[in-house]
């Protein structure tokens, strides 16, 4: 089997992966492959062809990550809505402690917390919408705001 046969075999590999995986990485590295196949269809030796491989893969892997957008996350893990689903929702809390109370919520009781910043004024019995969740402690705001 010649060289170029094999690098092409191994970046269509490479591409089938991505496609079951759904990573941009795997395409940069399949682009390195197709790198060494165009070298060796050139006639450089093998260690040419690994060369031409390893930088133009590293080389596209570099420029993807400094190109691609990251979102920038300032939310703590306990606040984030991607990491739990309860973030978001809302519950009704009937009996209020202090800034403390109890509520059912997804056919459980849960202890409640009032965030900082509302007064216990605001514990009132109501609708309330779950900002954080710490432990087994829902810490909630009053829905309206």
């Amino acid at each position: 089997m010649a060289d170029s046969t094999l690098w092409w075999v191994l970046a269509g590999v490479a591409v089938v992966a991505e496609l079951l995986t759904g990573t941009f990485y795997l395409l940069m590295l399949a682009l390195g492959l197709a790198g060494g196949a165009v070298a060796a269809h050139l006639g450089f030796s093998p260690a040419v062809q690994l060369v031409c491989a390893a930088v133009l893969g590293a080389g596209a892997v570099a420029i993807l990550q400094k190109i691609r957008p990251r979102p920038h996350r300032h939310l703590q893990p306990q606040a984030d809505a991607d990491m739990n689903m309860d973030i978001g929702q809302s519950l009704q809390v009937d009996l209020w402690t202090g800034r403390t109370g109890q509520a059912s919520y997804r056919g459980a009781q849960w202890s409640v917390e009032l965030l900082d910043g509302h007064d216990t004024a605001a514990a009132q019995p109501g609708r309330y919408r779950i900002r954080a969740v710490v432990g087994n402690v829902l810490r909630v705001e009053p829905a309206e705001t």
